[in-house]
């Protein structure tokens, strides 16, 4: 019988796929330049039903970046306006707003067959000195002292159904340290609040914008979760239908995502089938990098809605 992907007793093997990952993710971040302000970009081809939405909110942010000089992304603020085709290269087209002294304002596009998919307008500022002041981290142990995820998942193999195991364990870019590890496909129930360590599996270039592409990508991974919490309901049941609708992120501070960050990730609220979560990343000298804001779809299939209203 062959191993499962991330299956492999050998940690170096493991290591190996995990920089492959990462390796391919970079490589979906490198967008085509087809002309001024235009940019092409594709998907994994392991994506089956619809683009991950982090995907398209880094290579959208990539996109933007790539028409500014000598200034960091300080705000995004995105739409998903419609699944995106995996089989399909995304066009992102860049509106220059504004440049002005002191900020600058891009309006990103992303177009599949002929229709806008997604929408971001992003602002860039110079690097100034202000006023200082930030939430506290919250006291928890370092991420060497936890699980790695790899242990983490092979403790749970057993509850994962036959199907999604390939895809439950295949490496990633990200490594994910949760500090207390929820077992999302046991039926229970838990406070709408996670809190897990997270890192990119390997060296990244120096820019500061890579490493913001990089986070954009990863503050999708698991945000919508946290608002699915409290309800027990467990991952591919079929009982929901889910998608990211906005996504909205604040930089503060310089950050690396190759190093470890904490992310805080908590849901206030949840109604009219929709999840609100927002979430607080912080370096691990306590430094806070940047702010998440995001409402996602959590509806209930028709036959799953009936059974809940009884």
């Amino acid at each position: 019988m062959s191993e499962l992907p991330g299956e492999s007793s050998d940690p170096l093997a493991g290591e190996s796929a995990a920089k492959q990952s990462l390796a391919e993710l970079l490589s979906l971040l490198d967008l085509e330049r087809v002309e001024d302000d235009i940019f092409r970009g594709v998907s994994p081809k392991d994506r089956w039903q619809r683009v991950f939405g982090g995907q398209v909110l880094g290579q959208a942010l990539v996109a933007a970046s790539r028409t500014v000089e000598d200034r960091d992304c300080h705000s995004l603020h995105a739409y998903f306006l419609r699944p995106g085709d995996p089989r399909t290269p995304i066009v992102y087209e860049v509106d220059r707003s504004r440049d002005g002294m002191s900020f600058t304002a891009r309006r990103v596009v992303a177009i599949q067959h002929g229709q806008p998919i997604f929408t971001m307008s992003s602002s860039f500022q110079v690097r100034e000195r202000g006023l200082e002041h930030q939430a506290d981290m919250p006291a928890v142990p370092d991420p060497e002292t936890l699980k790695s995820e790899h242990e983490w998942r092979m403790e749970i193999l057993n509850d994962l159904p036959e199907h999604v195991r390939p895809w439950f364990l295949r490496a990633r870019p990200i490594e994910f340290r949760p500090v207390d590890p929820i077992n999302r496909f046991a039926k229970a129930k838990y406070p709408a609040r996670q809190i897990l360590w997270f890192r990119a599996v390997g060296a990244l270039p120096e820019t500061q914008a890579v490493h913001q592409c990089v986070l954009a990508y990863a503050s999708d991974m698991t945000l919508l979760d946290t608002s699915l919490l409290p309800h027990g309901f467990t991952l591919f049941t079929g009982a929901l239908q889910t998608a990211s609708l906005d996504h909205a992120m604040w930089f503060h501070r310089p950050f690396r995502a190759d190093e470890w960050l904490l992310y805080v990730q908590e849901s206030p609220s949840a109604s009219g089938a929709r999840g609100f979560n927002r979430g607080a990343i912080y370096r691990r000298d306590g430094v806070l990098v940047a702010s998440v804001a995001q409402e996602g779809l959590i509806r209930l299939r028709p036959s799953i809605a009936g059974a809940v209203k009884e």
